[in-house]
Protein backbone atom coordinates (compact mmCIF):
# COMPACT_ATOMS: atom_id res chain seq x y z
CA UNK A 1 0.00 0.00 0.00
CA UNK A 2 1.36 3.42 -1.25
CA UNK A 3 1.02 6.30 0.95
CA UNK A 4 0.44 9.77 -0.37
CA UNK A 5 3.91 11.06 1.48
CA UNK A 6 4.33 13.04 -1.73
CA UNK A 7 1.97 15.87 -0.41
CA UNK A 8 2.55 15.60 3.10
CA UNK A 9 2.48 19.34 3.54
CA UNK A 10 -0.91 19.82 1.80
CA UNK A 11 -4.15 20.43 4.06
CA UNK A 12 -5.22 17.72 5.82
CA UNK A 13 -8.41 15.36 4.51
CA UNK A 14 -11.18 16.54 6.89
CA UNK A 15 -13.29 13.60 5.43
CA UNK A 16 -14.45 10.82 7.59
CA UNK A 17 -11.74 8.13 8.68
CA UNK A 18 -12.80 4.49 6.91
CA UNK A 19 -12.15 1.40 9.36
CA UNK A 20 -11.46 -1.75 7.06
CA UNK A 21 -11.42 -4.68 6.76
CA UNK A 22 -9.05 -7.02 9.33
CA UNK A 23 -5.21 -6.20 8.56
CA UNK A 24 -3.67 -8.04 11.51
CA UNK A 25 -5.04 -11.10 13.39
CA UNK A 26 -3.37 -12.29 16.31
CA UNK A 27 -4.50 -16.02 17.11
CA UNK A 28 -3.68 -18.15 20.16
CA UNK A 29 -0.32 -16.65 21.12
CA UNK A 30 1.70 -18.06 23.44
CA UNK A 31 4.72 -17.20 25.06
CA UNK A 32 7.31 -18.41 28.07
CA UNK A 33 10.37 -17.58 29.26
CA UNK A 34 12.36 -20.17 31.31
CA UNK A 35 8.98 -21.72 32.28
CA UNK A 36 7.39 -18.48 33.07
CA UNK A 37 4.36 -17.59 31.07
CA UNK A 38 4.46 -14.41 29.96
CA UNK A 39 1.53 -14.49 27.20
CA UNK A 40 -1.61 -17.19 27.61
CA UNK A 41 -3.30 -17.86 24.35
CA UNK A 42 -3.83 -14.23 23.51
CA UNK A 43 -6.14 -13.35 20.52
CA UNK A 44 -7.27 -10.58 19.19
CA UNK A 45 -7.80 -8.71 15.37
CA UNK A 46 -6.87 -5.16 14.32
CA UNK A 47 -8.83 -3.34 11.12
CA UNK A 48 -7.63 -1.40 8.60
CA UNK A 49 -7.45 2.17 9.64
CA UNK A 50 -7.97 1.51 13.26
CA UNK A 51 -6.31 2.71 16.21
CA UNK A 52 -6.00 -0.02 18.82
CA UNK A 53 -4.39 0.15 22.35
CA UNK A 54 -3.15 -2.74 24.00
CA UNK A 55 -3.43 -1.81 28.03
CA UNK A 56 -2.65 -3.84 31.20
CA UNK A 57 -0.65 -3.38 34.64
CA UNK A 58 3.13 -4.01 34.87
CA UNK A 59 3.95 -7.59 33.32
CA UNK A 60 0.64 -7.90 31.81
CA UNK A 61 2.69 -9.14 28.32
CA UNK A 62 2.19 -5.49 26.29
CA UNK A 63 5.54 -5.53 25.12
CA UNK A 64 6.27 -8.99 24.17
CA UNK A 65 2.75 -9.28 22.46
CA UNK A 66 4.28 -6.23 19.97
CA UNK A 67 7.64 -8.10 20.21
CA UNK A 68 5.72 -11.05 18.38
CA UNK A 69 4.10 -8.82 16.12
CA UNK A 70 7.33 -7.19 15.14
CA UNK A 71 9.09 -10.28 15.11
CA UNK A 72 11.81 -9.88 17.79
CA UNK A 73 10.45 -13.05 19.61
CA UNK A 74 8.72 -16.11 18.22
CA UNK A 75 5.74 -16.91 19.97
CA UNK A 76 6.04 -21.08 21.37
CA UNK A 77 2.36 -21.81 20.50
CA UNK A 78 -0.17 -19.12 17.90
CA UNK A 79 0.62 -17.05 14.84
CA UNK A 80 0.33 -13.75 13.19
CA UNK A 81 -1.54 -13.11 9.96
CA UNK A 82 -1.07 -10.34 7.74
CA UNK A 83 -3.94 -9.69 5.42
CA UNK A 84 -4.98 -12.97 5.72
CA UNK A 85 -1.85 -14.76 5.41
CA UNK A 86 0.26 -16.42 8.02
CA UNK A 87 3.03 -13.68 8.76
CA UNK A 88 6.94 -14.81 8.68
CA UNK A 89 8.07 -12.99 11.10
CA UNK A 90 11.47 -13.93 11.86
CA UNK A 91 13.11 -10.79 12.35
CA UNK A 92 12.29 -7.25 12.89
CA UNK A 93 13.53 -6.66 9.39
CA UNK A 94 11.06 -8.80 7.79
CA UNK A 95 8.33 -7.27 9.60
CA UNK A 96 9.76 -3.40 8.43
CA UNK A 97 9.37 -5.41 4.67
CA UNK A 98 5.54 -6.16 5.22
CA UNK A 99 4.75 -2.59 6.07
CA UNK A 100 5.45 -2.91 10.26
CA UNK A 101 7.31 -0.31 12.06
CA UNK A 102 7.52 0.94 15.75
CA UNK A 103 8.93 3.14 18.54
CA UNK A 104 10.05 1.79 22.03
CA UNK A 105 9.57 2.10 25.34
CA UNK A 106 13.08 2.72 26.04
CA UNK A 107 14.24 6.03 23.53
CA UNK A 108 16.56 4.00 20.51
CA UNK A 109 17.74 6.69 18.75
CA UNK A 110 21.78 6.85 17.23
CA UNK A 111 24.07 8.99 19.71
CA UNK A 112 25.74 11.29 17.86
CA UNK A 113 24.16 11.81 14.48
CA UNK A 114 21.56 14.38 13.94
CA UNK A 115 17.80 14.03 13.81
CA UNK A 116 17.81 14.15 10.19
CA UNK A 117 20.42 11.23 9.83
CA UNK A 118 18.56 9.04 12.78
CA UNK A 119 15.10 9.93 10.65
CA UNK A 120 16.95 8.67 7.52
CA UNK A 121 17.83 5.58 9.25
CA UNK A 122 14.11 4.45 8.44
CA UNK A 123 14.47 4.43 4.96
CA UNK A 124 16.92 1.72 5.05
CA UNK A 125 14.18 -0.54 3.81
CA UNK A 126 13.33 0.95 1.07
CA UNK A 127 16.88 1.17 -0.22
CA UNK A 128 16.86 -1.27 -3.55
CA UNK A 129 20.34 0.26 -5.12
CA UNK A 130 23.78 -2.32 -4.88
CA UNK A 131 26.89 -1.20 -3.01
CA UNK A 132 28.65 -0.29 -6.46
CA UNK A 133 25.93 2.08 -6.91
CA UNK A 134 25.68 3.67 -3.84
CA UNK A 135 29.65 4.00 -3.76
CA UNK A 136 29.82 5.87 -7.37
CA UNK A 137 26.57 7.83 -6.10
CA UNK A 138 25.12 6.49 -10.08
CA UNK A 139 21.48 5.20 -11.18
CA UNK A 140 19.46 3.85 -8.55
CA UNK A 141 21.58 5.39 -5.82
CA UNK A 142 21.50 8.80 -6.31
CA UNK A 143 17.31 8.62 -6.91
CA UNK A 144 16.76 6.63 -4.12
CA UNK A 145 18.91 8.83 -1.77
CA UNK A 146 17.11 12.40 -3.52
CA UNK A 147 13.64 10.34 -2.56
CA UNK A 148 14.16 9.32 1.11
CA UNK A 149 15.94 13.06 1.40
CA UNK A 150 12.49 14.52 0.35
CA UNK A 151 10.20 12.17 2.38
CA UNK A 152 12.57 12.47 5.50
CA UNK A 153 12.11 16.68 5.27
CA UNK A 154 8.51 16.02 4.60
CA UNK A 155 8.07 13.98 7.93
CA UNK A 156 10.08 16.47 9.53
CA UNK A 157 7.54 19.45 8.55
CA UNK A 158 4.67 17.24 9.16
CA UNK A 159 5.95 16.72 12.73
CA UNK A 160 7.12 20.18 13.18
CA UNK A 161 10.41 19.90 14.13
CA UNK A 162 12.18 21.55 11.66
CA UNK A 163 13.86 23.86 13.92
CA UNK A 164 16.55 21.09 15.06
CA UNK A 165 16.19 18.84 12.10
CA UNK A 166 20.48 19.72 11.82
CA UNK A 167 21.05 18.97 15.68
CA UNK A 168 22.28 15.95 17.34
CA UNK A 169 20.14 13.60 19.50
CA UNK A 170 22.17 13.69 22.57
CA UNK A 171 21.78 17.27 22.86
CA UNK A 172 17.76 17.59 22.52
CA UNK A 173 15.29 17.48 25.58
CA UNK A 174 13.23 13.81 26.34
CA UNK A 175 10.13 14.84 24.52
CA UNK A 176 11.58 15.99 21.14
CA UNK A 177 14.03 12.69 21.16
CA UNK A 178 10.51 10.80 21.42
CA UNK A 179 9.29 12.82 18.66
CA UNK A 180 12.47 11.99 16.22
CA UNK A 181 11.90 8.37 17.16
CA UNK A 182 8.28 8.46 15.97
CA UNK A 183 9.38 10.75 12.87
CA UNK A 184 12.14 7.61 12.30
CA UNK A 185 9.09 5.06 12.46
CA UNK A 186 6.83 7.04 10.08
CA UNK A 187 9.06 7.75 7.19
CA UNK A 188 9.00 4.22 5.95
CA UNK A 189 5.96 4.91 5.35
CA UNK A 190 4.37 1.73 7.58
CA UNK A 191 1.05 0.40 7.11
CA UNK A 192 0.90 -1.03 10.79
CA UNK A 193 2.83 1.38 13.13
CA UNK A 194 3.41 0.26 16.63
CA UNK A 195 4.14 2.33 19.07
CA UNK A 196 5.65 0.97 22.68
CA UNK A 197 4.59 3.87 25.37
CA UNK A 198 4.50 6.42 22.96
CA UNK A 199 3.29 9.52 26.22
CA UNK A 200 5.99 7.69 28.72
CA UNK A 201 7.81 10.45 30.39
CA UNK A 202 5.97 13.38 28.95
CA UNK A 203 4.59 16.82 30.29
CA UNK A 204 0.99 17.54 29.52
CA UNK A 205 2.06 19.86 26.52
CA UNK A 206 4.18 17.21 25.07
CA UNK A 207 1.48 13.96 25.83
CA UNK A 208 -1.26 16.80 23.86
CA UNK A 209 0.90 17.51 20.66
CA UNK A 210 1.73 13.63 20.40
CA UNK A 211 -1.92 12.61 20.63
CA UNK A 212 -2.63 15.26 18.09
CA UNK A 213 0.44 13.76 15.62
CA UNK A 214 -0.88 10.06 16.42
CA UNK A 215 -4.26 11.24 14.73
CA UNK A 216 -3.06 12.97 12.25
CA UNK A 217 -1.24 10.16 10.89
CA UNK A 218 -4.21 7.86 11.41
CA UNK A 219 -6.11 10.44 9.74
CA UNK A 220 -3.87 11.67 7.16
CA UNK A 221 -2.04 8.47 5.95
CA UNK A 222 -5.10 5.95 7.19
CA UNK A 223 -1.95 4.00 9.03
CA UNK A 224 -3.19 1.03 11.79
CA UNK A 225 -2.17 2.13 14.35
CA UNK A 226 -1.61 -0.51 17.95
CA UNK A 227 -0.26 1.68 21.21
CA UNK A 228 0.68 0.46 24.66
CA UNK A 229 0.02 3.21 26.64
CA UNK A 230 -0.46 3.66 30.68
CA UNK A 231 -2.67 7.39 30.31
CA UNK A 232 -5.68 6.33 30.92
CA UNK A 233 -6.96 9.55 29.56
CA UNK A 234 -5.06 9.33 26.48
CA UNK A 235 -6.04 6.33 25.94
CA UNK A 236 -9.74 6.53 26.42
CA UNK A 237 -9.77 9.95 24.13
CA UNK A 238 -7.81 8.26 20.80
CA UNK A 239 -8.70 4.61 20.46
CA UNK A 240 -10.97 2.89 18.32
CA UNK A 241 -10.54 -0.11 20.42
CA UNK A 242 -8.76 -1.46 23.51
CA UNK A 243 -7.51 -4.80 24.09
CA UNK A 244 -6.81 -5.66 28.17
CA UNK A 245 -4.02 -8.57 29.36
CA UNK A 246 -3.26 -9.21 32.58
CA UNK A 247 -0.80 -11.43 34.19
CA UNK A 248 -0.62 -12.92 30.13
CA UNK A 249 -4.05 -13.48 29.48
CA UNK A 250 -6.61 -11.46 27.65
CA UNK A 251 -9.54 -9.95 30.03
CA UNK A 252 -10.99 -7.26 27.87
CA UNK A 253 -11.52 -6.00 24.02
CA UNK A 254 -13.80 -3.79 22.79
CA UNK A 255 -14.29 -0.25 22.61
CA UNK A 256 -13.22 2.47 25.10
CA UNK A 257 -17.02 2.61 26.91
CA UNK A 258 -17.32 -1.21 27.30
CA UNK A 259 -13.83 -1.92 28.57
CA UNK A 260 -14.23 0.80 30.88
CA UNK A 261 -17.04 -1.26 32.43
CA UNK A 262 -15.81 -4.55 31.74
CA UNK A 263 -15.82 -5.82 35.79
CA UNK A 264 -12.95 -7.88 35.15
CA UNK A 265 -10.77 -4.61 34.26
CA UNK A 266 -11.88 -2.38 36.94
CA UNK A 267 -10.58 -5.05 39.33
CA UNK A 268 -7.24 -5.78 37.24
CA UNK A 269 -6.66 -2.19 37.41
CA UNK A 270 -7.43 -1.42 41.29
CA UNK A 271 -5.95 -5.13 42.63
CA UNK A 272 -8.82 -6.65 43.58
CA UNK A 273 -8.01 -9.80 41.23
CA UNK A 274 -4.39 -10.23 43.35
Amino acid sequence: MTHDYADISAEFNQQPRQIGGVVLDARNISLSFGGIKVLHDVSFHVRRGEILAIIGPNGAGKSSMLNIINGVYRPHRGEIRLHGQKARLTAASSAASLGISRTFQNIALFPGMTVLDNILMGRNTKVKSTFLEQAIYFGRARSEELNNRLIAERIIDFLEIQAIRKEAVDELPYGLKKRVEFARALVSEPDILLLDEPMAGMNLEEKQDMCRFILDTNDRFGTTIILIEHDMGVVMDISDRIVVLDYGNKIGDGTPAEVSSNQAVIDAYLGVAH
